[in-house]
């Protein structure tokens, strides 16, 4: 291939009369390029268009992508492998791309290369809300968040649960509820099955008397059709990328204040457009938290629905279960057992049943992550008896002395061996009369 330099180079020594061989030895190039050049044959700067390797296949894979809009090309570059295609499938996967041959297909492309438009959202009209799941929490097990956003000011609060059940989402959302100081008239979420009855787009009778006694409106989004809440989705991606991948909390409860600090300081100084204060010629650019303030929110009821979380635990040594950064006793000798704890939202109590059913304890909840061991007077008192009995004062046993079998022991194992466990006796005077004998 020449450049267009060495083109007007060649054209221009054969204007004055050289032959194509000289000229080739000049530039250090085969004459049949340069005779080429010189016709007008090839085009500076392109190099001479190569076979198509993927041409012989064209037709077989139009075929196949009307078979299978959505087969995967490394299944495709198996096939064409064994119809003859010897390239690699790095190579087979772009000249893929370049022919264009796979099919559009608009149920599965979402949005993406369609015409968008912004949806409006009012002041105080919508929350969004989404659950978030990460693996290989710090304190163990999957830490599960209930994020909620206020679409016109962008404001982001979440709750760490321990489960995605219905109890915990109630309750999850009653906290998020609280953080925002009220609540918006609808709230969006996608087809949560434990809050829109799976393939309608209706609301689980279980879930209806929550949204009466809050007071709103659930709207689900239309099926495959996430971006609709995408203020949340938007939120989702902030939070973990900003707060979940640094964040040094180690337990539950650590991490629930460090959400809260990071959406209190963070979140809410992030910078908004001049246009959501209304003053589209305006230059200054509100905060999260100062148009959030301003967004109308419904009052909350005085206490959260009394919906009934139940957590299973296991007895430590000390006769205690752990329940939100807390310990709380149960009767002794039950050690290593699994209790079921139930907490009824809007009291102050949590009882411990054991797996029939029965009632073990009821206590007082203490303040979540303090750290407090609440143990009743009756608990204490027997604990103390159980702990006390299993003291001695005898004197340690000799664990490096000499302890063959006993007679006891030889016993048992005669008994056990029959007459292959006898011990083999030698008379020494029948011995020497034998031998007085033979002389």
């Amino acid at each position: 291939m020449l450049t267009w330099g060495d083109d007007v180079e060649v054209h221009a020594l054969r204007e004055r009369g050289w032959s194509v061989a000289a000229i080739a030895r000049h530039l250090g190039r085969d004459p049949k390029t340069v005779r080429a050049y010189v016709r007008g044959e090839r085009t500076p700067g392109r190099r001479r268009p190569a076979p198509d390797p993927l041409g012989p296949f064209v037709a077989y894979l139009a075929a196949r992508f009307a078979d299978d809009p959505h087969i995967w090309a490394s299944a495709l570059y198996d096939e064409v492998a064994r119809l003859g295609y010897g390239l690699s499938y790095v190579s087979f996967a772009r000249q893929l791309r370049g022919h264009g041959l796979r099919p559009h297909c608009e149920a599965c492309t979402g949005v993406r290369g369609r015409d968008t438009v912004e949806i409006a959202h009012p002041p105080g009209a919508e929350h969004q809300w989404d659950w978030f799941e990460r693996r290989q929490a710090p304190w163990g097990g999957t830490a599960y968040v209930l994020l909620a956003t206020l679409p016109h000011s962008g404001r982001v609060r979440g709750v760490l649960a321990e489960s995605l059940d219905q109890p915990h989402l109630v309750e999850a959302i009653d906290g998020v509820l609280r953080r925002f100081g009220g609540t918006a008239r609808v709230w969006r979420t996608d087809r949560l099955a434990t809050v829109i009855v799976p393939g309608t787009g209706d609301v689980q009778p279980s879930f209806a008397p929550v949204a009466k006694h809050y007071g709103v409106v659930v709207e689900p989004c239309p099926p495959r059709r996430g971006n609709r809440k995408g203020s949340v989705e938007s939120a989702v991606r902030f939070v973990c990328g900003r707060w979940w991948r640094t964040m040094t909390a180690a337990t539950m409860a650590e991490a629930q204040g460090s959400l809260d600090r990071f959406c209190a300081t963070v979140g809410d100084a992030r910078p908004r457009p001049p246009a959501r204060l209304g003053d589209a010629a305006g230059k200054r650019h509100p905060t999260v938290g100062e148009l959030a303030d301003a967004e109308p929110l419904l009052a909350l009821p005085a206490v959260p629905y009394p919906a009934t979380v139940e957590v299973a635990r296991l007895v430590g040594a000390d006769a205690t279960v752990g329940f939100r950064g807390n310990r709380y006793s149960v009767p002794p000798g039950l050690s290593g057992a699994g209790l079921t704890l139930r907490h009824r939202l809007g009291t102050a109590t949590v009882e411990v049943h054991a797996p029939s059913g029965t009632a073990l304890a009821s206590h007082r909840l203490a303040v979540a992550g303090s750290g407090a061991v609440v143990r009743t007077p009756e608990h204490r008192a027997a604990l103390e008896g159980v702990v006390l009995g299993a003291f001695t004062t005898d004197r340690p046993c000799d664990r490096k002395g000499n302890h063959p079998p006993g007679p006891a022991a030889l016993a048992a194992a005669a008994r056990l061996l029959g007459p292959q466990g006898r011990e083999v006796t030698v008379d020494l005077h029948r011995y020497a009369e034998l031998a007085e004998g033979v002389r």
